[in-house]
């Protein structure tokens, strides 16, 4: 027997001959109840005062009939696999009003109509009936997401026969990650991108800069050679100048004298 037991959150019970009778538990979250024995094929000790419990593992239990099942507001997730349950799933929708996941195989539903009661269940999600014999009938798939269109997944895929995965999310949903990933990915592609081509024109700015000096220096250098030799021609036109200076003050000497020479000439005459 199960009394006051404040701190726990996940409550296992598994093989036990007969359910526990539990008095009060007010933290837990999940109780998982597999293979505790009901003699008769009811639920019992499992009160409306688990309060917080979101989870709630009935399998291999021996159920006939869940018309004991407490009020569980905060319930979402309930197996009720490999029991004896033909029917009466109409409280479901009475006591679990925030159902979302809902596991019914290995049980003894045979018509369509026996899940009618679902429709109830507006937050219903997921809905598994392995091994059920509902899932011989013609046209089971499309009735069931017919019958319960709130439902994404039956047995554990979508109406797009694409599967869930172990969260409950659809396997290509992932993919949504990928993307962004991948579109991160190729912005920092183009970021680096930009930075080769800023790099690249940096690169090229500084081979440009660098021509400009050469040429500057080469400009320098022709500059040099002109001016050197300007320079030369300068000394050689003045070298010229000089020369032809001489020349003519020799022959204005040579002048001189031969006059001087005449009038010696005269003179002697007289």
């Amino acid at each position: 027997m199960l009394c006051l037991v404040p701190n726990r959150r996940v409550l296992s019970s598994s093989r036990n001959p007969l359910f526990p009778k539990v008095k009060q538990v007010l933290k837990v979250r999940e109780l998982v109840l597999d293979n505790c024995r009901s003699p008769d094929g009811k639920i019992e000790g499992l009160t409306s005062e688990f309060v917080n419990l979101e989870f709630l593992s009935l399998i291999n239990v021996g159920l006939i009939s869940i018309a004991n099942l407490p009020k569980l507001t905060k319930l979402k997730k309930l197996e009720l696999s490999d029991n004896r349950i033909s029917g009466g799933l109409d409280v479901l929708a009475e006591k679990l009003p925030n159902l979302t996941h809902l596991n019914l195989s290995g049980n003894k539903l045979k018509d369509i109509s026996t899940l009618e009661p679902l429709k109830k269940l507006s937050n219903l999600k997921s809905l598994d009936l392995f091994n059920c014999e509902v899932t011989n009938l013609n046209d089971y798939k499309d009735s069931v997401f017919k019958l319960l269109t709130q439902l994404t997944y039956l047995d554990g895929f979508d109406e797009e026969d694409r599967e869930a995965s172990s969260d409950g999310e659809v396997e290509g949903d992932g993919d949504g990650v990928d993307d962004e990933d991948d579109e991160d990915g190729e912005d920092e592609e183009d970021e680096d991108g930009e930075d080769f081509d800023e790099e690249d024109d940096d690169e090229e700015d500084e081979e440009e800069v660098e021509g400009e000096e050469d040429d500057d220096e080469v400009s320098g250098e022709d500059e040099e050679e002109d001016f050197g030799q300007d320079g030369e021609g300068d000394e050689e036109d003045e070298d010229e100048d000089d020369d032809e200076d001489e020349s003519g003050r020799g022959e204005k000497r040579k002048r001189d004298a031969e006059d001087e020479d005449e009038d010696d000439d005269d003179e002697d005459d007289d």
